[in-house]
């Protein structure tokens, strides 16, 4: 697994900028070869979400589960077996659990470099894109590296006894209520508490009018190595099947279809 993951990182740590300086320059590449020995930032984990509050809504984001939809980043309860619980049985395709790790954000204008944050977006295909911060509101989206480079990226990080995710050093992560209360809004699909970052600390004053806001917790709920390897197998096994062809429609062809001279599997 780490050598997987190091093959990642190795295809996207930028070089060096040119700095004032050789003592700076130093500290720099001090700081990115701890990064890329620190094997445990590639560890991948999923959020789930604790929230202290008296408020009367606290039960419908306290023990829930970070998921990634429609370019945002949300919270929905999770069964015993960690996996989201979706709010309609409609969803479709199933609602993706963020699943991600640290690394360096790959901008060579940024100095000193970001720690960045990824996740999964989708297990077929299987893809990566950047956790970030919209600028303009605050909110947490993801992306691939020309829809996050404007916004916030980094920097990213755990606490003292890396339980729980931090942004700019510390938990400032707030749950807003952006349901309409009948489930029709985003697609119909009952999404209704997405996560934001309460940047300057103020509530997010003038970026929530007047919806609903909880103070959570993301807490790092590490996969075991055998879940790694599993995402893996089985995203190579996708990805071969989609290369090749499935090899019952090749070869299992009705022989009604088979009068059509269709080529199966092309």
């Amino acid at each position: 697994m780490a050598s997987v993951l190091g093959l990642f990182i190795g295809g996207v740590v930028t070089a060096i900028p040119v700095v004032t300086g050789v003592a700076e320059g130093v500290s720099y590449q001090k700081q990115q070869n701890e990064e890329a020995a620190n094997e445990t930032r590639m560890i991948k984990f999923n959020m789930n979400v604790s929230c202290e509050s008296d408020d009367e809504l606290v039960d419908e984001v306290d023990q829930g589960i970070v998921v990634l939809r429609h370019d945002k980043v949300w919270i929905v309860p999770r069964d015993d077996n960690n996996k989201p619980i979706p709010p309609v049985d409609t969803i479709k395709p199933p609602l993706h659990a963020f699943a991600g790790f640290y690394i360096q954000y790959p901008d060579d204008d940024r100095f000193p470099a970001e720690r960045g944050l990824v996740s999964t977006i989708s297990d077929d295909p299987p893809m990566l894109n950047w956790i970030y911060v919209d600028r303009t509101t605050y909110e947490l989206r993801y992306g691939n590296r020309s829809a996050s480079i404007q916004h916030i990226v980094g920097e990213w990080d755990w606490t003292d006894d890396e339980s729980a995710v931090t942004l700019d050093g510390w938990e400032g992560f707030v749950a807003v209520d952006e349901g309409d209360g009948e489930g029709t809004k985003w697609g119909g699909e009952g999404l209704r508490w997405a996560v934001y970052f309460d940047k300057d600390d103020n509530g997010l004053k003038g970026k929530r009018g007047k919806k609903p806001m909880l103070e959570v917790n993301l807490e790092r709920k590490l996969q075991s190595e055998e879940e790694q390897l599993k995402q893996l197998e089985d995203a190579n096994r996708k990805m071969q099947v989609k290369s090749q062809g499935d090899l019952k429609t090749q070869f299992t062809a009705p022989a009604a279809d088979k009068k059509k001279k269709k080529v199966w599997g092309k």
